[in-house]
């Protein structure tokens, strides 16, 4: 048994729990390999002493059975492009606050390796999008689980974007900006500028305006089938877009297009989850004193 492990922002208090991680790993007799940033982080010696493989970005993990990642729910964000098209599934194991991709909390940890090790799990496939454009971006990792955003640079003026569905005109959007969000990041930025929440299977994309000049601009669902395409205007030159936490500077001249990946990621699921219970839990969606 393979198992990739990425982390980030490790404190100091968090190298004894990432010891024990190892060490249950190394009793199920698991080779471990470990992101070259994770590595970099850790100060532990007994990890170092470990003489752990590393893997770097762009690196195969095509032989990989599971991959661990330590964090929050941004480092789950940055382990899907380690993966990519290999659909390596992910247990998210939150070492951060929000937590809601990564659910597994550090007292669940044992018990979670455990059931991976015993096949008692379910795996949930997130929906990809996929950004296509004649510029070279992203390193070639142009894709997101959360979400792909056109954001204004300039802090005063708006921008401008066409948006287009399937070649036909949905509408120009005078704003800060826009979003187009899969069902799992409608949890996130789309949802914080009134976006819905989507069922992760609903199979659809939200197109969200951000901060819109026209108050009748409303965030509008469309099939995940659909390709989404974009022209920018505006009086600042430079333009930011985003895949989840990544950032790029682009002119009105570059073409963008959004569509669906053709792979997917991989969530693992331990027993006892539910989305509707996440939602509950994480985002106190529909808290009521009288419940």
């Amino acid at each position: 048994m393979r198992v990739a492990i990425h982390g980030k922002d490790f404190q100091s208090k968090s190298e004894r729990f990432i010891e024990n991680v190892i060490e249950q790993l190394h009793q199920y007799k698991a080779d471990v390999w470990v992101s070259d940033k994770f590595l970099r982080q850790v100060r532990s010696q007994r990890i170092q002493q470990l003489n752990l493989k590393s893997f770097a970005p762009g690196d195969s993990l095509k032989t990989v059975n599971f991959f661990l990642s330590i964090g929050g729910d941004g480092t789950l964000l940055e382990s899907v492009t380690y993966i990519g098209k290999h659909e390596v599934p992910i247990l998210g194991i939150n070492t951060g606050r929000l937590g809601f991709l990564a659910t597994t909390g550090r007292d669940d940890v044992e018990k979670a390796i455990n059931n991976l090790f015993k096949e008692n799990f379910k795996i949930d496939s997130r929906t990809l999008l996929h950004l296509v454009s004649d510029a070279k971006l992203f390193e070639g990792q142009n894709f997101a689980l959360n979400d792909f955003t056109i954001m204004k640079k300039d802090s005063s003026a708006m921008v401008n974007v066409h948006a287009y569905v399937d070649g036909e005109l949905l509408n120009s959007y005078w704003a800060d900006g826009v979003i187009v969000s899969t069902p799992t990041g409608s949890t996130g930025y789309s949802l914080s500028c009134g976006g819905p929440l989507l069922y992760p299977q609903s199979e659809s994309f939200v197109i969200t305006p951000v901060s819109p000049h026209n108050l009748t601009a409303r965030p509008i669902v469309v099939s995940d089938q659909s390709e989404i395409t974009f022209q920018i205007e505006g009086r600042a030159k430079k333009f930011l877009i985003s895949l989840d936490s990544r950032f790029e500077t682009i002119d009105s001249s570059v073409k963008l297009k959004v569509k669906k990946e053709r792979f997917s990621a991989k969530l693992i699921l331990l027993p006892g989850y539910h989305y509707f219970k996440t939602l509950r839990q994480k985002l106190n969606w529909g808290l009521d004193i009288r419940n």
